[in-house]
């Protein structure tokens, strides 16, 4: 029998030249790109934040490089991250041998970088752009919500807290009233329509406290006048600061009072809980994320205003068309894109619904009434008239004012068709917005075009593809940090490491194909350029 041989295993085997640790790494390794990538952002603005003095500091741009590379591999703790830099080979070339500890990485990632990641977000962004991977001239836009950090059970509502207030000052105010009448005898009568503050309920405490000694109180009302003045009064500044808080919310999270409760898509109760947590937009074009941004507003709807002006301060530009689905279409969306220049291939409700033969042979539905511009009125299909009666003026949750008019059938009590009609009581009344209508007959021209059919089919594998590799290839369903600011530079972090896997896993395809073929021109020259270019920068 052969003599088996086995390879040396000495642990103690000592080497006369060690090896460095950028021998180890492979040159077409991501952490070379991510290294190469930071070496060519602008820091300044960070560096600004360093007041100098004492003992050294850990360059910006080395810890930039630390925390990218950690949310590249789905890392974000910083203990983990700590960790990484003792044990990892790549974390140990890319830090240079430092070792910050957690500390240190949470500190630069939620003090440093606040208010200032957007622009090292947009360099990077800009450098696709120049490499022609994105043109700005697209955004596909989608939203979804992430859990915040904050207990989920901890958490303050509007409504609780104006009934609880209001209920609590209705009976300040009668016990003071009431003492008051014996003080001054004189009856005052209750102020209905004004809301007295705490201040001004401090004030009519400390007119009533100067006078107790000399006034034949009761001790029941002496011990009223010191409850108000320990208990009910800190009380009411509780319910004025919880107010305060919320501003035009409906709730917010105790342990992140910018985190507002929605309802999730990941239900694991099945009970439609709702939790905190931050609505996050983003804008992608070929699947590279060009913006985002962070909400505390449920709804998509009010947020497409504010996130296209974000784009518009980012890079000094817009982009010509805008495509998103039916929860951004409202009138006041439609009327900013248009009156601002962009084509908006965004749905609205009932867009899919209008296309289908069941709508369109509908003859009792509003869109499909006969209209006489001349008289102003409709008429339904038992040819009954349906007369202008008034205006309706109505304001959105957002401060927008709406117009509709409203008509009204002249007579509807004998109609043999009123079941198949409306449900109402009375006569059938109908609301038209006409703008509305107008922007709606344009959008649904773009939609129903060949760009459109294009846009519609592109979008569903455009953001919402992002979302799913964030959440699940990335696993980030949640926010590890808490405050609107710091959730910001957290999925700033992901969405940049996001779009630094996305050229990665493009250079890579590049490299296994074309590695040995230097004189050979591909379509996708403009990546082994890229990748020529971060080489040098090296």
């Amino acid at each position: 029998m052969a003599k088996i041989a086995f390879k040396s295993d000495n642990q103690k085997q000592s080497l006369l030249l060690p090896p460095s640790l950028d021998e180890l790494i492979p040159l077409t390794h991501s952490v070379r790109v991510v290294n190469a990538i930071i070496d060519c952002l602008d820091v300044d603005d960070i560096l600004h934040t360093y007041r100098g003095g004492g003992n050294s500091c850990f360059h910006p741009r080395q810890m930039l490089k630390i925390l990218v590379y950690a949310y590249l591999n789905n890392i974000y703790s910083s203990r983990r991250i700590a960790q990484q830099l003792s044990e990892n080979i790549h974390y140990m070339w890319l830090s240079g041998g430092a070792k910050p500890d957690f500390r240190t990485i949470n500190y630069f990632r939620g003090k440093r970088l606040k208010g200032i990641f957007d622009d090292l977000f947009r360099q990077v962004v800009e450098l696709l752009h120049k490499e022609g991977f994105v043109s700005l001239e697209v955004q596909y836009i989608d939203g979804t919500k992430l859990e915040s950090a904050a207990n989920k059970y901890g958490f303050v509502w509007r409504g609780s807290v104006e009934k609880y207030d209001k209920r609590l000052r209705e009976k300040t105010d009668a016990v003071l009233r009431e003492i008051e009448q014996v003080i001054c005898e004189e009856n005052r009568e209750p102020d209905t329509e004004q809301t007295l503050s705490s201040e001004e309920f401090a004030s009519r405490v400390e007119r009533i406290k100067e006078r107790m000694d000399t006034e034949n109180l009761s001790k029941e009302q002496r011990r009223a006048v010191r409850d108000v003045e320990r208990k009910s009064l800190p009380k009411m500044k509780e319910y004025e600061r919880h107010i305060a808080l919320m501003g035009e919310r409906n709730s917010y999270a105790k342990s992140d009072p910018d985190a507002t409760f929605m309802r999730m898509k990941e239900d694991a109760m099945l009970n439609g809980q709702l939790k905190p947590g931050y609505n996050v937009q983003i804008a992608t074009e070929n699947q590279f994320i060009t913006n985002y941004g962070i909400f505390q507003r449920p709804t998509d709807t009010g947020t497409l205003i504010d996130f296209l002006e974000s784009f518009h301060k980012k890079y000094g530009l817009q982009s010509r068309e805008i495509v998103a689905d039916a929860g951004y279409g409202s009138l006041q969306n439609y009327e900013y894109m248009f009156s601002n220049g962009m084509i908006p291939y965004v749905k609205y409700n009932y867009f899919h619904k209008e296309l289908t033969r069941e709508f369109r042979n509908n003859p009792f539905l509003q869109h499909n009434l006969r209209y006489d511009p001349r008289n102003d009125e409709y008429t339904c299909p038992a040819q009954r008239k349906l007369v202008h009666i008034s205006i309706q003026k109505l304001k959105t949750d957002l401060g927008y004012e709406t117009i509709s008019r409203l008509y009204q059938a002249t007579d509807c009590t004998e109609c043999p068709l009123r079941k198949e009609c409306h449900n109402a009581e009375g006569n059938r009344i109908i609301r038209v917005n006409y703008r509305l209508n107008e922007y709606k007959k344009k959008v649904r021209e773009l939609l129903t075009s060949q760009r459109g059919i294009y846009h519609r089919s592109i979008r569903p594998i455009e953001p919402e593809a992002v979302f799913g590799q964030i959440k699940a290839n990335h696993i980030f369903r949640r926010f590890h940090l808490r405050s609107l600011q710091k959730v910001n530079v957290e999925f700033g972090l992901v969405a940049l490491e996001h779009n630094l896997q996305k050229l990665i896993t493009l250079k890579g395809d590049l490299f296994d194909g074309y590695a040995h073929c230097e004189h050979k021109r591909t379509s996708k020259e403009r990546i082994l350029s890229l990748n020529q270019n971060l080489m040098t920068a090296a």
